[in-house]
């Protein structure tokens, strides 16, 4: 038995060896071949396989095939024949296997359900459709239930269960209330993917008699209503509703916090398989109080950013379009202040069958070879079940020509009568894929398919195509001949190609006559003539030429044409590219135009276009209207120079495969020469509309031919550039395509790393879009594992990127890319080598110690790993090191911990550890990293610094507390690197650049100030302080007194805050307020002066006279002292001080007639301007309270 299989083996490798594969036929679609084809059929349309339904609706099940003859129909329903005929309700329709179901006359839609296949048959092979589930739609009632009250305490969680009927498909539900309102969803509140409510904190207002789900059923149209959920809440303290709002949702009660929990899912961790290209959705919903917020991230590498979206308030994670990359441990975790929470959720991604290589239909002629090949792949990997016209190979009747190979039918040398359709079905637990491929033999002698007796007329020199479409079955063998004669063209300026055209690459008046392409197969022969005439290129010889003509003048465009005799041609002429219409002022003849009478409506570019039936030709030229000024230079001349006008009448010409000449005519310089023209084009695939520049060409160059890139539909335009600056940009020039090519470029930055352990991401730089010179842009990528001598990888692909699966652990790999498009291959790049993905590496170094610790150093000294045990590209031995203590009591800091990367390789590795913090306690420990994972940690290491100089004082200042003392104050050495053993201060006088000798002194640890006594208060001091320890004096801290100017002005501040300057101050001011007092009674006491009381009296008859001659007024009440005045010893009244000359000016008071005085008493001259007033009555406040006595 068993070498029965080997030589079954041995002989399908020795077919596979000696079998050559003929190219199949490819059937043309033409009406005269298809009416006379023999041909299996073809399933062109059917139903989905899981076909649902409206029950309300008649079934129609769809299956549509094509095939010669016309095919028939049949059906297997549960895998039974089904018997149409005898079932009134259903009905096929005509030419057509399409089944109906009505159910006018009664009957019950799910009496039909089942698995349906059509089967449609000629006399060459019959054709299966798909296996179709029919199914009824069902929207089932919600079943009855009494929903008691829900009652829950303030802040608990709660889910509302909905629980909606198994409909099909399955309904999509919703919570409304009984206003048909939907139920508010936030981050607190939210429905599940099973359609249940959560509650990740109840709150008071959700207190509410009328939550109910809802069911929508997508067929019927219909909604159902579950029974309402009434939910009371418990609360500790009265709620009222006009307290909540939403930044204190409790309206100032206390309600107990709680740590997040999951309601959905439960655990700790979960499983979820899902279907490559479906859906993804991963659900997290956690309870707590405040309300936890869900993060998502996924282990081992990051969420694929283009396709995960985020919905439900983050509660759920859809990814779509799934494969299998998609596979991983995702986490969601739930987190608020109290903690948090983590649940895993493992995702396995399975597939069902899915397409690699689908079999196609396969023409061979009598004694060809063919294959049908059924590739498919799926998770788990899919069975391949051949069929032969719908029953397996395996029970089909044997066949010679035919051999399976697996996945692959071979067939070599068929004959007639072997026509047959194959169907591969490809499946496993999740699906199945099912295709149709007919093998048909077919002879059929030769045909021609074009016209008869053509004739073909073409211009001289030109590349010339003459067609002769055939068909047969065998190929037959086409051949040219010349007027009747000759072996057959093909060779020299002939070539013949294989779908029977004949190129004649440049056509000659010899090359004029009769042509014949004969199509000869076993079966016969066929044969059809093509006549070729070779005519003159229609030209213009002498075109238009750019005037400028003064308006009102007239002028002549010349376009003089010479073509073929036998061809006859046409003129045409058009301004600014629109028609331009002959009127009563322009005139055409066959050689010219004339434009009598010209003015500015003429102005613009001329075009003369001459056309015969197979060729054409054009020139142009612009015309400009000038004023009479513009003709005279002196005007000219005096006006300034300009930016130059637009260059006109761009023309394309010497077309080739990556260039073509572009020629314009300069625009007016306006008085400055030209001197570059700026040549830009515009593309109108990648960025239409967006101009850019090509090249820069000298000002004496009006011609010029353009480097292009391959397949790019160009447009130019010319900018002028003189001294004043650019011109407008000219008109575009008629859009010039270049020819595709293969690429010339190699993708740049190509690369390969691993993304996980097991693969290896190769990724490279896209082709920018004008480096694709081609349709259909691809990259063909190889890849295989260095020194291994092993066969190239290849795959193709459009992306930037392919990912390699199943490697081992870090190895490397060679890697070269290459550029191709549908004109072919560019060149192949260079090879880099990549590394497939990094592990975690499983040694760690030992032994790891330190040597020669000083206070800010230490050497260590570790054994290294083993290379391979580093699973990794090695980067560096990564040493933690971390400040456990410090040996000063008493000092405080901050733990942090620190990294340092050893790069060694050698035997017995060693590193210096620095910028250590000197006499404190260390611990570290060492791990060896690759580029993403770090080993287990080698063994802890505690070591001590040794003591150093310490830090500088934290703080220095100095203060001036009198006029010859400073007060110096500062703290303790943030870092005391050690026991402080005391401070040394050392000062100087500074003069300018001279200094004065250096005086030291030194204080105990626990001395924190000093009060310096200055000889000098006018002197400027510099101070240099610095801790101590044992080992030496550390950082020094040092200030400057502040300037001489400064200290006055800080001794004026210090002595009007003293206390006895205060006092000093304060009894001067109340002296001087006390004799003020005394001045104003004094004053007062001169009384009140008669003179007012008397000054209305009448004078006496008779004038006394003073014996000097003055007047005397006095009476007998003038006798009388007056107020103020002092009596003398013997009687006689002294005259006050304060008399009332004094009062006048001079001696000599001034009266009226009636005897008073004039005006108001006037200042005594002597006296100050506030005391003037003083004597009045009405002003002065002391003679009111004298007068009140």
């Amino acid at each position: 038995m068993m070498g029965r299989g080997v030589v079954t083996a041995l002989t399908l490798l020795s077919l596979l060896l000696l079998w050559r594969e003929t190219a199949a036929i490819e059937v043309p679609q033409d009406p005269k071949i298809l009416q006379d084809l023999k041909q299996p059929p073809t399933i062109i349309k059917q139903s989905v396989k899981d076909y649902i339904v409206d029950p309300r609706d008649n079934i129609i099940i769809e299956c549509e095939a094509k095939g010669t003859p016309v095919p028939t129909f049949s059906w297997r329903r549960n895998g039974k024949f089904f018997n149409i005929g005898k079932d009134p309700r259903v009905t096929m329709r005509k030419r057509s296997g399409t089944l109906e179901v009505g159910f006018r006359s009664g009957g019950r839609p799910e009496d039909y359900e089942g698995e349906y296949q059509c089967f449609a048959s000629n006399d060459y092979g019959v054709a299966l459709s798909n296996k179709i589930l029919l199914r009824v739609s069902k929207a089932p009632l919600w079943p009855k239930e009494v929903l008691e009250p829900m009652v829950v305490s303030e802040g608990s969680p709660l889910v509302l269960p909905c629980n909606p009927p198994p409909g099909l498909p399955p309904p999509f539900t919703f919570w409304m209330n009984s206003a048909m309102t939907p139920i508010p969803q936030d981050k607190r509140v939210s429905m599940g993917l099973n359609g249940d409510l959560y509650f990740s904190n109840v709150l008071a207002h959700d207190a509410h008699t009328d939550y109910s789900c809802n069911a929508r059923f997508l067929f019927t149209h219909t909604i159902q209503q579950k029974n309402p959920f009434t939910l009371k809440v418990h609360t500790n303290e009265p709620y009222n509703d006009t307290s909540f709002n939403a930044t204190d949702p409790y309206g100032g009660r206390k309600v107990a916090e709680s740590t997040p929990t999951f309601l959905s899912p439960s655990g700790s961790e979960s499983s979820k398989m899902v279907l490559r290209d479906e859906q993804l959705l991963l659900e997290c919903i956690a309870a707590g109080l405040p309300t936890p917020t869900i993060k998502w991230f996924k282990k081992g590498g990051d969420l694929p950013g283009r396709k995960v979206k985020f919905e439900n308030y983050n509660k759920t994670l859809k990814i779509v379009s799934v494969s299998e990359e998609d596979a991983g441990e995702y986490v969601c975790m739930a987190n608020n202040h109290l903690g948090s929470i983590r649940h895993s959720i493992f995702v396995q991604v399975k597939a069902a069958p899915y397409w690699l290589d689908k079999p196609t239909n396969l023409v061979l002629a009598p004694d060809e070879n063919g294959r049908l090949v059924c590739r498919a792949n799926g998770n788990p990997k899919p069975t391949i079940q051949w069929l032969i016209n719908g029953q397996p190979l395996e029970s089909s009747l044997p066949n010679p020509s035919r051999h399976v190979l697996g996945d692959t039918i071979i067939f070599r040398s068929v004959q007639m009568g072997t026509s047959a359709v194959y169907q591969c079905n490809a499946s496993n637990e999740h699906g199945y894929l099912l295709a149709n491929a007919f093998v048909s033999v077919l002879d059929m002698p030769p045909r021609m398919l074009g016209p008869k007796n053509q004739l073909i007329k073409v211009i001289e020199n030109n590349r010339t195509l003459l067609d002769c479409p055939f068909f047969g079955s065998p190929l037959p063998e086409l051949r040219w001949f010349k007027n009747g004669q000759g072996s057959g063209l093909d060779g020299g300026q002939y070539r013949a190609h294989i779908n029977g055209t004949l190129e004649i690459k440049r056509a000659r008046t010899e090359d004029e006559g009769t042509y014949t392409c004969v199509a000869n197969s076993i079966l016969g022969t066929a044969e059809n003539q093509v006549r070729l005439e070779v005519k003159e290129k229609t030209r213009i010889v002498r075109a238009p030429e750019h005037r400028s003509a003064v308006r009102g003048s007239t002028v002549r465009f010349d376009c003089k044409v010479t073509s073929d005799p036998s061809l006859s041609v046409t003129v045409a002429w058009t301004k600014d590219d629109k028609p331009l219409h002959m009127g009563w002022r322009l005139r055409k003849d066959e050689e010219s135009l004339t434009i009598p009478n010209v003015n500015e409506g003429d102005e613009g570019t001329y075009m003369c276009t001459v056309k015969s039936e197979i060729d054409q030709d054009s020139a142009s030229a612009r015309l400009t209207v000038l004023e009479e000024a513009s003709l005279n230079p002196s005007v000219s001349s005096a006006l300034p120079p300009d930016r130059p006008d637009p260059p006109m009448d761009l023309d394309l010409s010497d077309p080739a495969a990556r260039s073509v000449r572009l020629t314009w005519i300069p625009g007016n310089d306006h008085r400055s020469p030209v001197t570059q023209f700026l040549v830009q084009f515009e593309e109108d695939h990648w960025e239409p509309g967006v101009w850019r520049d090509l090249f820069t060409y000298p000002g004496d160059l009006n011609s010029v031919i353009l480097q292009l890139v391959p397949f790019v539909n160009y447009q130019f335009r010319v900018i002028a550039i003189n001294a004043v600056g650019r011109s407008e940009p000219s008109r575009p020039s008629p859009r010039y395509k270049t020819s595709g090519a293969a690429p010339d470029s190699i993708p740049r930055g190509l690369r390969g790393w691993g993304s996980r352990k097991d693969n290896m991401e190769i990724t490279w730089e896209p082709l920018l879009d004008l480096e694709r010179n081609g349709a259909n842009l691809h990259y063909s990528v190889w890849w295989r594992r260095k020194d291994s001598g092993d066969e190239w990888n290849n795959v193709t692909t459009v992306g930037s990127k392919h990912v390699v699966h199943n490697t081992e652990t870090y190895v490397p790999y060679e890697i070269k890319i290459q550029a191709r498009n549908e004109f072919g291959p560019g060149p192949e790049s260079n090879m880099v080598i990549g590394y497939s993905g990094e592990d975690k590496p499983t040694d760690s170094p030992t032994d790891l110690r330190v040597s020669k610790v000083d206070s800010t150093k230490a050497n260590v000294h570790w054994k290294p790993v083993d290379m391979n045990s580093v699973l990794g590209e090695f980067k560096e031995y990564r040493l933690y090191y971390w400040r456990e203590s410090s040996l000063v009591p008493g000092l405080t800091f901050t733990k942090e911990r620190k990294t340092k990367g050893f790069f060694s390789t050698a035997a017995d590795p060693t590193g210096i550890l620095s910028d250590l913090v000197p006499f404190s306690q260390y611990k570290m420990f060492m791990v060896v990293a690759n580029s993403r994972y770090e080993s287990p940690p080698s063994n802890t290491v505690a070591f001590s610094t040794k003591e150093g100089v310490p830090d500088a004082p934290r703080f220095f200042r100095i203060n001036r507390r009198s006029f010859d003392t400073l007060h110096l104050e500062w703290d303790k050495p943030l870092e005391p690197n050690g026991m402080l053993i005391g401070y040394q201060l050392k000062y100087q006088t500074v003069n300018g650049s001279r200094v004065g000798r250096p005086i030291l002194e030194t204080f105990l640890p626990n001395v924190t100030d000093f009060t310096l006594r200055l000889p000098d208060r006018s002197a400027r001091y510099k101070f240099y302080l610095s801790a101590l320890t044992q080992v030496g004096a550390g950082e020094v801290f040092a200030e400057e007194s502040p300037h001489f100017a400064n200290e006055a002005y800080m001794d004026q501040v210090d002595i009007a805050t003293q206390g006895w300057f205060i006092g000093l101050m304060c009894a001067i001011a109340l002296i001087i307020l006390i004799l003020l007092i005394v001045c104003f009674i004094k004053r007062s006491r001169g009384g009140k002066y008669p003179v007012r009381d008397k000054k209305d009296l009448p004078l006496d008859p008779v004038d006394h006279k003073d014996q000097d001659g003055s007047f005397d007024y006095h009476s007998d009440e003038d006798n009388k002292p007056l107020q103020g005045s002092q009596t003398s010893l013997d009687g006689n009244v002294k005259e006050s001080d304060d008399s009332l000359v004094d009062y006048g000016e001079g001696g000599d008071g001034q009266f009226n007639e009636d005897g008073s005085f004039i005006g108001q008493y006037t200042v005594k001259k002597d006296k100050d301007e506030t005391e003037g007033n003083e004597s009045s009555e009405a002003t002065s406040p002391v003679n009111a309270i004298y007068s009140l006595a």
